[in-house]
């Protein structure tokens, strides 16, 4: 029995982009009379197929079985983070398929790791029951998964002794360095963190403000650690993949 992570582009997404390169080249070519028509249908015809040539990319690169393997690679570098001791408790945050959370207990066989995530319809094959069985499939028993949302943690202060996460917080709408404060809230004084998203300006303000911010909470060793610039993946990549911004926030509180 294999684990089965899925993509991170799902599938429907690709689909999405061929239909409408089909139907648009469909409506040029019934409409090739009306040139003025046919020359706009002509752009949304050349439009989709980029669309859908750069979606049929992004899932090469993500796929757990490809060559390029890029999911695994910022999966394992981000679980490398992270230490437990023995008894020690990690949460993840948006743990998707399982696999950050699965990587992370594999890494610390002596602690526990809880996932947590909503499985919205955005990622409507990722499911708890998907996670439970990569954690089986991996021979993994120290993690466990349950529903959760980002923004509002059913969890105490400082109960976890790390916190992951891994391009989750992007996706939320709204205040996300708040986002990000209410998960280091679970963890405990001397816990590390290992957070990665996409940083970038348009998505979180000034990220070098809220590093020293934690700085001035009182958290050590804070870091925006540029991930790519090689580290799991080239600028080129994070260029075409619209991943710029890609950054580590590592630290103890």
């Amino acid at each position: 029995m294999r684990p089965n992570y899925k993509n991170w582009l799902p599938k429907g997404i690709i689909w999405s982009f061929l239909g409408g390169t089909v139907l648009s080249l469909v409506l040029c070519l019934l409409l090739r009379h009306i040139k003025w028509l046919a020359i706009i249908f002509a752009v949304i015809t050349v439009f989709f197929c980029a669309l859908t040539l750069w979606s049929i990319l992004m899932y090469r690169a993500f796929s757990y079985d490809g060559k390029r393997r890029m999911s695994a690679q910022i999966i394992e570098g981000t679980a490398a983070r992270v230490k437990l001791p023995a008894g020690g408790k990690c949460l993840d945050v948006g743990c998707g398929s399982g696999a950050l959370a699965i990587a992370v207990a594999k890494r610390n066989p002596k602690a526990q790791v809880i996932g947590i995530d909503r499985w919205g319809k955005e990622y409507a094959s990722f499911s708890r029951a998907l996670c439970e069985q990569n954690a089986k499939a991996e021979g993994v028993s120290n993690a466990a998964f349950q529903q959760g949302d980002a923004t509002h943690l059913d969890f105490p202060d400082g109960t976890f002794d790390a916190v992951v996460s891994n391009y989750v917080y992007h996706n939320i709408p709204g205040d996300r360095q708040a986002y990000l404060l209410e998960t280091l809230r679970t963890l405990k004084k001397g816990g590390a963190f290992a957070l990665h998203d996409i940083f970038s300006k348009s998505k979180y303000g000034d990220m070098q403000a809220f590093v020293q911010k934690l700085r001035d909470m009182g958290c050590q060793k804070v870091e925006l650690i540029d991930t790519t610039n090689g580290q799991f993946m080239t600028p080129f990549e994070a260029g075409w993949m619209a991943l710029s911004g890609s950054a580590l926030l590592v630290g103890v509180k």
